[in-house]
């Protein structure tokens, strides 16, 4: 399914800009309505009980908790020092891997009127449209559902901890609607998902696109058909992608994937202090706000997550930095046969 999902939105947005933009906007406004939604009543309901305040009565305890699958036993071990902030390291992925894709707008900075002004108003507003829903939503979840709870047991008996297959959203919906709320929130997961999809394909082949014309890819890669989008770059992508999903299982690719990401930020980030050195007449409309401590900063930080990582997710990790590492001797095959 997943396959076929790719295949189809890739034709569609080899038909035209368009098109893909027509899927972006139907999906991410169902997508935004269906959450502001799950947000506005899980709130509502949520603050007509004491769950909420329950939850942080001890909001600095920090613990882990194993099931032992043969016997569900549960085992609960108090976290600090080193092994707390390698279970953060860990855990932080999924909330990264929510807003990975904030900066594949500039993947289309070509087809962007005014890029100067539209793409650092996009990349604002855009991380701060993610940021408050995702802060929004889990409030919500802490309204509806206890953080702790027993691993037999009702919706409520479950609560954040034991939560079934992990899917709190879930949870919190059948808290809200019912058994109902378990159709929907897959619904809007599907949604999401598909939306999401729609916006990578899109600005993902673009990236395939430059790379072409800078002779470090494919030349094909570089060609427009008549809809005046790079087809071949779509196809190549989407064949890629095919390849990862039948790599594993979805987790393992959500860590390597986004591990990955983390590593080329913290490449980004540096570029800003290289470019600052080697070019400083360098005309820049858009200045990095609160250079040089925050851009430092978010390196430093960023770093010690992607080390957490490798140490608490030696596999997954380890996996997303090979095919990292893979990409340097393709550099530079592309490179000697552009000179």
């Amino acid at each position: 399914m997943a396959m076929l999902c790719i295949i189809l939105l890739t034709y569609i947005n080899t038909k035209g800009v368009k098109s893909g933009k027509a899927i972006q906007l139907i999906f991410t406004s169902a997508k935004l309505i269906a959450l502001f939604a799950l947000i506005a009543f899980g709130l509502y309901i949520g603050f007509h009980t004491d769950t909420f305040s329950n939850n942080f009565t001890n909001p600095w305890d920090a613990s882990k908790t194993v099931i032992d699958e043969a016997t569900q036993t549960v085992t609960v071990t108090k976290l600090a020092g080193i092994a707390l902030a390698g279970a953060i390291g860990a855990t932080i992925i999924n909330s990264l891997f929510s807003s990975d894709a904030w900066n594949n707008v500039t993947f289309i900075a070509g087809e962007i009127k005014d890029p100067k002004k539209n793409i650092p108003r996009s990349l604002f507003l855009g991380t701060l449209i993610v940021t408050v829903i995702y802060i929004l939503a889990n409030i919500a979840y802490l309204a509806l559902l206890p953080l702790n709870g027993t691993i037999d047991g009702s919706v409520t008996e479950n609560g954040i901890m034991f939560a079934a297959q992990d899917r709190v959203g879930t949870a919190a919906a059948n808290m809200i609607m019912g058994n109902i709320g378990v159709f929907a929130m897959a619904a809007l997961i599907m949604i999401s998902t598909f939306g999401c999809n729609s916006g990578l394909i899109l600005s993902g082949g673009r990236l395939f696109y430059a790379m072409a014309k800078d002779s470090l890819f494919f030349k094909q890669a570089g060609e427009l058909n008549k809809h005046d989008v790079p087809a071949k770059a779509l196809w190549f992508q989407c064949i890629w992608a095919c390849l990862l999903c039948s790599s594993g299982k979805y987790g393992a690719l959500l860590t390597y994937a986004t591990f990955a990401s983390l590593l080329f930020y913290i490449l980004t980030i540096y570029g800003i202090f290289i470019l600052r050195k080697k070019e400083p007449d360098t005309e820049r409309p858009y200045k990095a706000f609160g250079y040089p401590i925050i851009p430092a900063l978010y390196i430093i930080i960023t770093a010690a997550i992607c080390v957490a990582l490798l140490i608490n997710d030696t596999l997954s990790t380890g996996l997303g930095l090979g095919i990292v590492a893979i990409g340097i001797p393709v550099y530079y095959l592309f490179l000697n046969k552009k000179e």
